[in-house]
């Protein structure tokens, strides 16, 4: 039910990932990135790389003060890093009030530090923009959220300048893709998939 009321204030907002696609005349693409932290990246990556638009979702860490954190480093959670996913997706083909509507709808940004069996600060809900842009269309919608009541707790996502964003060990990229029979996949991943593929299936790639 919270999934249809946040639809229908995220179309209210104009924020349903109305596009320049329908135009006849093909424009040039127009590459902007977005950096989200959602809980486990490789729930989050998962999503995006199957929406239209995104040309790349990479894992990786964002928020901390180290340099060059591991894996090893930020699973401590107390690197200060998030695991995130570093959109780079097509203003021609999507926006970014539609990478929004799709964040909000696939975690849970009640939880401070968690997202279901995953806690640790390194699991919390943030945006890091890197630009005033950015962050002001993030205060927007939270706001909008908050305004409508849609969540029963309160919304605990941060805004955070992205200061540096480190890419993730290559074997957490493309995870879900490339390990559907593992458990945490079955279990967690793919029921965030099968919400996704649902409410966005006018908005997915065409599987090859």
């Amino acid at each position: 039910m919270k999934n249809i009321f946040l639809i229908a204030l995220l179309a209210s907002l104009g924020m349903f990932g109305q596009n320049s696609t329908t135009d006849k005349t093909k424009k040039q693409s127009n590459f902007e990135t977005i950096t989200l932290a959602g809980g486990c990246y490789w729930c989050v990556e998962a999503v995006y790389e199957n929406l239209i638009g995104v040309k790349s979702a990479v894992s990786g860490y964002a928020g901390g003060k180290i340099a060059n954190p591991t894996y090893e480093d930020v699973s401590t959670g107390r690197s200060g890093y998030a695991e995130v996913v570093q959109i780079t997706y097509d203003k021609n083909a999507t926006n970014l009030d539609e990478i929004f509507k799709v964040f909000f709808t696939v975690h849970d940004p009640t939880t401070l530090n968690r997202q279901g069996a995953d806690v640790g600060t390194q699991y919390r809900s943030a945006i890091f923009y890197k630009n005033e842009a950015q962050k002001k269309s993030a205060q927007t919608i939270i706001t909008a959220m908050k305004k409508a009541r849609i969540y029963d707790s309160p919304i605990v996502t941060t805004l955070e300048p992205l200061v540096k964003f480190y890419k993730a060990e290559d074997y957490h990229q493309n995870y879900y893709a490339n390990n559907k029979s593992q458990p945490y996949c079955q279990m967690v991943i793919q029921p965030k998939m099968e919400k996704f593929e649902k409410l966005f299936k006018s908005r997915l790639k065409t599987k090859k």
